[in-house]
C-alpha cells in the first residue's frame, strides 16, 4: 500500500467527525454488516460520512492497514477508529454507542 492511499485515508477520516468505511453507500449497503452498520447510526441520529470501499481497491486494502483492523465496515468516531460492525453492535446495545457520540458533541444526550 502506498504513503497516498494512507494519506488520503488519514484526510478522509481527519475531514469527517463520524465516518463509515463501508461496502456500497448508506441508501445501498451491499453487505449486511454495512447495512447493519448504517441502520445503528441512523437509529442513534448521528449524522456521518461513508466511503465506498468497493469503489476504490487501494482504499479497500489501506483502510485495513490504516485501522490494523481485517474487516469492513470500519467507525472512526472524531478521528479514532471504534470498530467495526461487532464492536458497534455490542456498544449500541450497551449504550456505549450513544454515550460516545453523545460525550463528543455529535448527539444530544438521551
Amino acid at each position: 500500500m502506498t504513503d497516498d492511499t494512507q494519506k488520503r485515508i488519514g484526510e478522509m477520516v481527519a475531514s469527517n467527525d463520524v465516518l463509515l468505511f463501508m461496502k456500497g453507500s448508506p441508501l445501498f449497503p451491499q453487505c449486511g454488516f454495512s447495512s447493519k452498520a448504517v441502520a445503528i447510526l441512523n437509529h442513534l441520529g448521528v449524522e456521518f460520512g461513508s466511503v465506498d470501499v468497493l469503489q476504490d481497491q487501494g482504499v479497500r486494502q489501506g483502510i485495513k492497514a490504516y485501522s490494523d483492523w481485517p474487516t469492513i465496515p470500519q467507525l472512526y468516531v472524531k478521528g479514532e477508529f471504534v470498530g467495526g460492525s461487532d464492536i458497534m453492535m455490542e456498544m449500541f446495545d450497551s449504550g456505549e454507542l450513544g454515550q460516545l457520540f453523545a460525550e463528543k458533541g455529535l448527539v444530544s444526550a438521551s
